[in-house]
């Protein structure tokens, strides 16, 4: 499969049948003006179904002959492809099963029924989803409509890039792509380099969801352990094949950024156009922003792809906490002062005119207390320069910004410290984010270790995130770790983090 042939599929593709007008392609003006050059948006969340997943469904089961159109199409997916899939069976009159985890947030799963695709719900993850799909189809003899790893599927997305050429001057420089399982890289990087090879082309990825990256880095393809939750329409831990082959071959570069700087992407794109971007969706966003802060964002204007709108309400509020320090807007700190009266006033003289973003505090001895604090700043400069200033006037402090314990548990956590727990471990655990999840993993657990600090923040994503603490002595600690492998939950041990170090231990 080589960049020619992905052209030629994408020129005779079907899905002007389902998207008969091009997505427009919007200027971003105040993104522009901050990053000093023409920045637009390919407005792929203004498709029927919200997501650029529609062409290459739409595509792969158009072409599908009148024998396999009867036995039906069936599909494993956590979102949009299921949503691209069942509006592609419901337009050509095609019955359609979905096979979906159980961790699928409700407002996904309810879209495709109301669709009018049969929803199975097996497994916790895609992983298992794909395996029930596989099994089913099997016994009904059902064509599985597979998520990005084929050629038709990467052609329909591929048609973006044609819509791309027309509705732009000759001198784009770059185009900037979301990459899950590498379909629509792979689509829009193959035509543009067999069309017009001299305009770069970019993928990114989360940083905890890197498998393109990584693969393209050792020249063959990784299996991630675990990936992230927050993104979930990219959380991929194995990118395709086909997919590999030719984003290896076209792609001009590949580079990762973070939750925060992902949802900065989601509030620039709304204070551009108003429109709430899913996390996978700002992704391309976060990547230009990244490329043009270090300089390495090519010459002329440049594109990013906005793939993608299927967001739950309740999320908004985890984005938009995170996106002031994703666009280095807020800065976290650790600071300790000292506990007497007036001393909280002399803190607030030494920050001046500096805005309080936040400030958590519960006093814990006599003699000095920890408090959590942030501050509004205009870069990452004047956060660096805001700590030289504290330590100037005595207090010690401790940058917290890009510490993910502190962001996601502790700055939500006023109790502080407890001199009842004894031998106190701290894991952060992520678990399947279903009914009874909490039991199941406390009932998996068992009862052997006393749990002195628990912690749960929902963030409307299939995985729930944990902080949890336990009694347990340093020889009955490699028991802990081996009950929970053996639970099958990822954790990391956060008893040194600075964060717990300060407010929890």
């Amino acid at each position: 499969m080589d960049r020619n042939e992905i052209l030629t599929r994408a020129l005779n593709s079907r899905v002007v049948e389902v998207i008969p007008e091009p997505t427009p392609l919007d200027p971003a003006r105040r993104l522009s003006e901050r990053l000093g050059r023409p920045v637009m948006l390919k407005r792929e969340d203004l498709t029927p179904i919200f997501s650029f997943k529609l062409r290459g469904a739409y595509n792969r089961i158009a072409l599908l002959d009148e024998a396999r159109r009867a036995r039906g199409v069936i599909a494993a997916s956590a979102g949009n492809h299921a949503q691209g899939v069942a509006y592609s069976a419901r337009k050509l009159e095609i019955d359609a099963r979905l096979v979906m985890p159980r961790t699928t947030p409700e407002i996904k799963v309810e879209a495709v029924r109301r669709l009018g695709a049969e929803v199975d719900l097996i497994g916790d993850d895609y992983a298992e989803a794909e395996a029930g799909c596989a099994d089913i189809a099997a016994r009904t003899g059902m064509t599985v409509i597979p998520a990005y790893d084929d050629p038709d599927v990467i052609a329909g997305q591929a048609t973006i890039a044609l819509e791309i050429l027309r509705q732009t001057a000759p001198d784009l420089g770059s185009i900037v792509v979301p990459i899950g399982g590498g379909g629509l890289a792979a689509g829009i990087a193959a035509v543009i380099k067999a069309v017009r090879p001299r305009i770069r082309v970019i993928g990114v990825e989360p940083d905890d969801s890197d498998a393109m990256t990584r693969s393209i880095r050792t020249g063959r393809r990784v299996t991630l352990d675990r990936v992230g939750i927050f993104a979930d329409g990219v959380a991929v831990r194995t990118v395709g094949e086909t997919t590999f082959e030719l984003c290896r071959d076209c792609l001009d570069d590949c580079l990762t950024v973070s939750i925060d700087e992902i949802c900065a992407g989601m509030k620039d794109v709304f204070e551009d156009t108003r429109a709430v971007l899913e996390p996978a969706g700002a992704l391309a966003v976060a990547g230009l922003k990244r490329l043009a802060s270090n300089g390495s964002l090519p010459e002329g204007p440049t594109v990013a792809i906005a793939s993608g709108a299927n967001i739950s309400f309740h999320r908004l509020a985890f984005a938009a906490e995170r996106a002031l320090v994703g666009e280095h807007r807020e800065a976290i700190f650790a600071v300790t002062i000292p506990e007497r009266p007036g001393a909280f006033l002399e803190f607030c003289r030494v920050i001046g005119d500096r805005n309080i973003t936040e400030f958590n505090y519960r006093l814990s001895s006599r003699d000095e207390a920890h408090i959590f604090v942030g501050f509004e700043i205009s870069g990452r400069d004047e956060a660096e320069e805001t700590e030289r200033m504290l330590r100037r006037c005595g207090y010690r402090c401790h940058d917290l910004t890009d510490n993910e314990l502190a962001k996601t548990h502790v700055r939500h956590m006023i109790g502080g410290h407890s001199r009842s727990s004894a031998d106190e471990v701290l894991y952060s655990i992520s678990f399947p984010d279903r009914p009874g999840g909490f039991l199941k993993f406390l009932s998996a657990l068992g009862g052997r270790w006393n749990i002195s600090l628990f912690h749960y923040r929902s963030q409307g994503s299939a995985y729930g995130r944990i902080l949890c603490g336990f009694e347990a002595r340093g020889c009955d600690r490699g028991a802990l770790r081996a009950r929970l492998d053996s639970i099958g939950v990822a954790w990391a041990e956060e008893t040194e983090n600075p964060a717990a170090a300060f407010f929890l231990r």
